[in-house]
């Protein structure tokens, strides 16, 4: 009998990333005769059809970060207890994934209410993360001659969604200090009456926390929607979605990706009923699938747990801040976010570096002016700051 020949066993980290060319058969698309004039067509059906604005735009770019150290996405670097993880293989195994999912997502809801202080008076609406509430208030205001204003550099779907609904955008710079330029938000808003107003409360890339007071002056001058986001919020430790009812105009963004559920993909709005009722009706149905809904309503039980992991990263922070701010040529701005903006000496060659020792952070420089030279570093586990650290503090 002859014995069967056994197979090495590849890593599932370098089978990932080494992936096994894939042979091409006589018909496939690229090698078969008449292949270019159909190449041709399609290129010029979309030249044809698609907006100039959308084919020069650039898909959101994400960094492959396998076997590296993944400090640029603003991610909880802690994992679930064991008790959590069992709760949550549970309420995942009883999903009933044969039928659409909740088209409300009501338990949801509640377990929100419960824990994340969303009032019982105020509208709430989930999304497929806060990226699709983000694209539900950009399509609420699209309208002929309508304009989204925010601060800049601020998140990039802030314009890109403008972009792609075909509204004006208007972006008022920062201050070189990358605080908030209030008076000249508020004469952009007199200027161009916008439908829209993003503020992210604390602000991606920079970290920043806008004044309450700054906030509340923007709210009452701006004629349309304005759209706290607080993505940020357990690491700021202020809110202000408490108050959400407090304003005519005001919607709150939340996601549940920074305090450890960025992989099941959960965000929500609050505000007046009134405007939650018009952004329901533009709502995609089932929008939030069955097993995103039953391992958020484990997971939000859970709520010391996220907390304390919060608690911890904002601790990082402090330790961070400080060890940076010692290397030379290094400046640090303010954070209340789960992140760090750093102005390095070079700031390419300093991505290099770090990207050498196995840490993945992002590199912001040409983004916007005001981010010359500038890295954002997630805060991770105290290992990973290590890690960081000791990259930085070896010669070039």
């Amino acid at each position: 009998m002859r014995r069967r020949r056994r197979r090495a066993s590849i890593p599932r980290h370098e089978a990932s990333f080494h992936p096994v060319p894939i042979r091409r058969h006589p018909g496939a698309m690229n090698d078969a005769p008449g292949a270019q004039p159909i190449a041709d067509a399609v290129a010029a059906r979309v030249r044809a059809i698609v907006r100039p604005k959308i084919r020069a735009m650039h898909a959101y770019p994400v960094a492959r970060a396998v076997g590296l150290v993944k400090l640029d996405a603003m991610e909880n670097p802690y994992g679930l207890s064991g008790e959590a993880r069992a709760a949550m293989a549970a309420a995942v195994a009883n999903a009933r994934i044969n039928r659409y999912p909740d088209g409300s997502g009501d338990e949801v809801k509640a377990a929100l209410r419960a824990t994340q202080g969303v009032g019982d008076d105020a509208g709430l609406i989930l999304g497929n993360g806060s990226d699709e509430i983000l694209q539900l208030l950009t399509m609420l205001v699209a309208k002929p001659g309508a304009t989204v204003l925010a601060p800049e550099p601020s998140f990039v779907l802030y314009r890109m969604l403008a972009d792609v609904f075909n509204l004006r955008f208007v972006g008022v710079p920062l201050r070189a200090d990358l605080t908030l330029d209030t008076e000249a938000m508020l004469a952009a808003i007199e200027r161009t009456r916008p439908a829209l107003v993003w503020l992210a409360v604390p602000n991606n890339p920079t970290g920043t926390l806008f004044p309450a007071a700054d906030v509340e002056r923007i709210i009452a001058a701006a004629p349309g929607v304005v759209a706290v986001d607080e993505a940020y919020h357990a690491f700021a430790e202020t809110s202000f979605l408490p108050r959400v009812l407090a304003f005519p105009n005001l919607v709150v963004v939340r996601t549940l990706s920074k305090i450890g559920m960025a992989g099941v993909r959960l965000g929500y709005a609050a505000a007046h009923p009134a405007w939650i009722a018009e952004i329901d009706k533009i709502r995609p149905p089932y929008n939030v699938n069955a097993l995103t809904q039953a391992v958020v309503r484990v997971l939000l039980r859970h709520g010391d747990l996220l907390a304390e992991q919060a608690a911890a990263i904002r601790r990082e922070r402090a330790r961070m801040v400080k060890e940076l701010a010692a290397l030379p040529g290094v400046t640090v701005f303010p954070s209340a976010a789960n992140f760090l903006l750093l102005r390095v000496p070079d700031a390419p060659a300093w991505f290099a570096r770090l990207r050498d020792a196995g840490i993945l952070v992002k590199n912001t420089h040409g983004w916007h002016p005001l981010l010359e030279h500038c890295l954002r570093i997630t805060i991770g586990t105290p290992a990973e700051n290590n890690a960081v650290l000791d990259a930085l503090a070896r010669p070039a």
